[in-house]
C-alpha cells in the first residue's frame, strides 16, 4: 500500500485494534507449546479427577469435561481454526482469481461457461451441501480417516469448492475494466502474450480487491469450520478446534458455562476482527479516496 493508504488504514481505529487482537491470538497460538511447558499440562491428556476445575494459577481458565486445561485447548484450537481460515481463504482467492482472469481474457463461450458455473454454485444452499460433503466417510473412498492433516485438508477443500465464486466474479469485473484501459491495449498491440498482459498489467491491479475480499472470507471460513466441527463433521477430537470445543461443552452449558463461553467468544472476536480489517482495507485501498486526497 502507498503511504496515503497506510495513513487511511491507521485512521480506521477498529481495523487497527483488530490487527492487534489477531496478532495477539496468533502469537499466543504459536507459543502454545511454551505455555503448556510453563503450566506443566498436556492439553491432549484427560484428567478425570480434575473435571470442570475452576480457574486457578495452574489452570488460568479452568478445565473442560475431561479435565484438560481450557486455556491450552483454546490456544491449540486457535492454531487449527486460524490455519483453516487462512489456507481456505488463500486457496479460494487463487482459484477465484484464475477463473476470473480466464473469463475476462477469453470471453465468449469460456466466459459464459465459467460464470454460469459460478451462478450455479451461488444458487445452491452452500451450508447443507457442505454438511453432506463433510459427512462422506473417507474410509469408503480408500482415504485415511482420523489423521489431523487429512481433516484439515478435507475441510479446506470442501470450503474452497464454494469459496472461490465471490473472488472470481470480482476478479472478472475488475479485469474487464482494466483490459479496456490504454496501457493494457497498448501491451496487446505490441504483441505481448496473454499470460504477460494478465500477469504484468492486470493481476497487480487486482491485488487490492482480492486482498479485501480474501480478508473478509477468513472470518466466514472460520465460522463455517466451527459449524462443521460443532456438528461433528469437521476437525475430529482429540485435535482441538473452537468448533469441537463448543460441541463438547453443549450438554453442560449450565453445569460449566465457561467451557462453552470461551471458545464461542474466540470465534466471535476473530470473525468480527477479520471483518473490521476487511472494512479498513477497503477504505484504505479505495481508488476514489486516493483521488479525493490528491
Amino acid at each position: 500500500m502507498s503511504g496515503r493508504a497506510w495513513r487511511r488504514f491507521l485512521g480506521h481505529h477498529a481495523a487497527v485494534a483488530s490487527v492487534l487482537l489477531l496478532g495477539l491470538i496468533a502469537a499466543a497460538a504459536l507459543a502454545a507449546p511454551l505455555i503448556a511447558a510453563a503450566l506443566g499440562h498436556d492439553p491432549f491428556t484427560p484428567d478425570l479427577f480434575n473435571r470442570y476445575a475452576p480457574p486457578s494459577p495452574g489452570h488460568p481458565l479452568g478445565t473442560d469435561e475431561l479435565g484438560r486445561d481450557l486455556l491450552l485447548r483454546l490456544l491449540y484450537g486457535a492454531r487449527v481454526s486460524l490455519a483453516v481460515g487462512l489456507v481456505a481463504a488463500l486457496v479460494s482467492a487463487v482459484i477465484g482469481t484464475c477463473v476470473g482472469l480466464a473469463a475476462a481474457w477469453f470471453g465468449g463461450a469460456v466466459d459464459a461457461l465459467l460464470m454460469r458455473l459460478a451462478d450455479g454454485l451461488l444458487a445452491l444452499p452452500s451450508l447443507p451441501l457442505l454438511i453432506v460433503l463433510a459427512a462422506v466417510d473417507p474410509a469408503r473412498l480408500g482415504l485415511p480417516r482420523g489423521a489431523m492433516w487429512f481433516d484439515l485438508a478435507r475441510i479446506v477443500a470442501i470450503i474452497a469448492v464454494f469459496g472461490w465464486v465471490k473472488v472470481a466474479r470480482l476478479a472478472r469485473a475488475s479485469a474487464l475494466s482494466i483490459l479496456r484501459r490504454d496501457y493494457a491495449r497498448a501491451a496487446v498491440a505490441l504483441g505481448a502474450s496473454g499470460g504477460r498482459v494478465l500477469w504484468r498489467h492486470v493481476a497487480p491491479n487486482l491485488a487490492a480487491h482480492v486482498t479485501v475480499a480474501s480478508t473478509q472470507t477468513v472470518g466466514a471460513v472460520i465460522l463455517l469450520e466451527s459449524v462443521l466441527s460443532f456438528l461433528g463433521l469437521g476437525i475430529q477430537p482429540p485435535t482441538p478446534s473452537w468448533g469441537n470445543m463448543l460441541a463438547g461443552a453443549q450438554e453442560l452449558v449450565f453445569a460449566a458455562p465457561m467451557a462453552a463461553v470461551w471458545p464461542g467468544l474466540m470465534i466471535f472476536a476473530t470473525v468480527v476482527a477479520t471483518n473490521f480489517i476487511g472494512d479498513g482495507l477497503a477504505d484504505a485501498l479505495d481508488p476514489r479516496a486516493e483521488l479525493r486526497s490528491a
